[in-house]
């Protein structure tokens, strides 16, 4: 009896903080909806776990659940209306320069509506609440971080798009840009030296612009936006904060990166949302079903849109569908569009990751965003990208340079080089050779994903931060980084040392000797000319 009583003492001890679980606040205020679709499984997660999560989102959740409290941006940030599509297809934001902007001016934008949102506002002035935890996405909205402060809890942030050098910092590594290039570079780590010229200045750029002109105004929207709780002068800068997060969970795998160095409080998590695939609504499942020759899978994502496209660009993709022998399923978001190739199937909305299961589809034609590109991998299928903007074109160039991918700009798309570009995938078995190949380094992880990311989320929670997972050289400028005021000062003690022993040597060697011989005293005596009679001829 008493050794029953032990060991349900024991069990009930065990599962406590799993049946109480922790309070947990989620900062999800970026609106695309492909970044929540992905950061949501995180959330589903976490309230299975037990926790009870209060989120803040522009997306309401699908089905109630009693641990889950959300705060809706509503009425949501309106993306096409700030950043329109058009801009997209015609191809404005392909130049380096355009891609940091377009990062610096998204980020201002959202995080100003976001916080400036009745609803947000209510909840920074009015909630009393005590949370274990907040989770940020890691994405342009740094003001967010601020809710880690105002409840004094530890932070851990997701960072949906992979890498960059600013998540290093915080955490105490400095990016050696020497083989790691700048996350909008169209590099890979073998760079050339002019490459490598060209990343030092591109990354140096976004550095000082992100540390002097980015980040004070992300500090401006904290302080108005949360001068309700204390005043703004007791406020840490939003640099301090980042150098406070305990650990980030990178949307990157070691097998679809160059490698880079890491530190313990960077964790990869790519495919954390991908899950064993679900049935298909009826009508595709017989449609891939028949599809005896196979079938190709069509989707631009969630915010650029097949319907809005070029009607010449629109005509070549039609050409082309009708003229083949698989079958394609295409995410249109007009339904109602006429004159629909037979072997084709249109839809608004389609179950991605599920789709790319099914056995019949032998390639996938996106846009290169990274999670249709994870699930891509994941499944095995060959890949055709049409990059636009962002992260895009880097994954195109991974996927392409890994060898199950090719990769056919917007601007160049016809029936000749788009029909072309399918034929060689659909024709070289080279291409599902790696794909599958991909798919096995993909699949092959020590734990699953999702389990290393609640992991080290439950971690941070029971050890209340996890400073020790930091370098203290988050505290140094590059200066003592690259110890460069070591390496100035051995090298003035060095030459000063030179100078001082060429000069005790000098002085040493011209220095005239006391005992000197006889024969030295004796005046020079100069020697005799001889004169030379001159003798004249006869």
């Amino acid at each position: 009896m008493h050794f029953t009583s032990l060991l349900l003492t024991t069990l009930l001890l065990a599962f406590a903080p799993l049946a109480t679980g922790s309070k947990i606040l989620v900062l999800v205020p970026f609106p695309a909806p492909s970044h929540w679709l992905w950061l949501e499984h995180f959330v589903q997660e976490l309230l299975e776990r037990g926790h009870q999560v209060t989120a803040i989102s522009n997306f309401a959740a699908k089905e109630r659940h009693p641990n889950y409290t959300e705060i809706l941006i509503d009425p949501p940030f309106d993306i096409p209306y700030y950043f329109p599509v058009s801009d997209i297809f015609e191809a404005k934001y392909t130049s380096d320069l355009s891609n940091l902007l377009l990062y610096w001016n998204v980020g201002l934008t959202t995080t100003k509506f976001a916080l400036e949102n009745p609803n947000v506002q209510q909840f920074i002035e009015q909630d009393d609440s005590v949370f274990d935890l907040v989770i940020s996405e890691q994405f342009y909205q740094e003001a967010f971080l601020m809710f880690a402060h105002k409840y004094r809890a530890p932070i851990v942030t997701i960072g949906t798009l992979g890498y960059s050098d600013f998540m290093d910092r915080a955490m105490g590594l400095l990016t050696p840009w020497s083989f790691v290039p700048h996350p909008i570079l169209l590099y890979m780590d073998d760079m050339t030296f002019s490459q490598r010229c060209y990343n030092f200045m591109v990354s140096a750029v976004d550095a000082l612009i992100r540390k002097y002109y980015y980040l004070p105004r992300q500090d401006k929207l904290a302080q108005k936006y949360f001068s309700a709780i204390e005043g703004p002068e007791s406020f840490p800068s939003v640099y301090e904060l980042e150098k406070s997060i305990s650990v980030m969970l990178i949307n990157s795998h070691v097998s679809t990166s160059p490698p880079r160095p890491s530190i313990s409080g960077l964790v990869n998590v790519a495919g954390a949302h991908i899950q064993p695939a679900k049935p298909l609504p009826a009508d595709i499942q017989r449609f891939l079903d028949g599809a005896t020759e196979g079938a190709i899978f069509f989707s631009l994502g969630s915010y650029v849109q097949s319907s809005d496209m070029p009607k010449d660009k629109l005509k070549a993709f039609f050409e082309v569908f009708r003229n083949l022998k698989q079958k394609v399923l295409w995410k249109f978001e007009d339904e109602t569009m006429t004159n629909v190739p037979r072997n084709v199937m249109v839809r608004k909305w389609l179950p991605q990751s599920d789709i790319l299961a099914h056995p019949k589809v032998v390639l996938f034609i996106t846009h290169g965003g990274m999670f249709g590109s994870q699930e891509g991998i994941f499944r095995g299928v060959p890949m055709l990208f049409i990059p636009f903007y962002g992260d895009q074109h880097r994954n195109a160039l991974r996927a392409e340079r890994a060898g199950y991918a090719l990769t056919l700009n917007f601007a160049d798309v016809n029936a000749i080089t788009l029909g072309s570009r399918i034929n060689e995938l659909l024709t070289n078995p080279a291409f599902n050779r790696l794909a599958k190949k991909a798919s096995e380094l993909f699949r092959d992880n020590l734990v699953p994903p999702m389990d290393e990311a609640m992991h080290w989320i439950e971690y941070v929670i029971r050890h209340k931060g996890a400073k020790h997972l930091k370098s203290i050289s988050v505290d140094f400028n590059w200066v003592q980084y690259l110890m460069l005021d070591v390496l100035t000062f051995f090298v003035i003690a060095i030459l000063l040392t030179s100078f001082l022993v060429y000069h005790i040597i000098g002085a040493f060697l011209e220095k005239p000797t006391k005992h000197k011989s006889k024969d030295h005293k004796r005046p020079t005596v100069p020697p005799k000319v001889r004169t030379v009679k001159k003798v004249k001829a006869n």
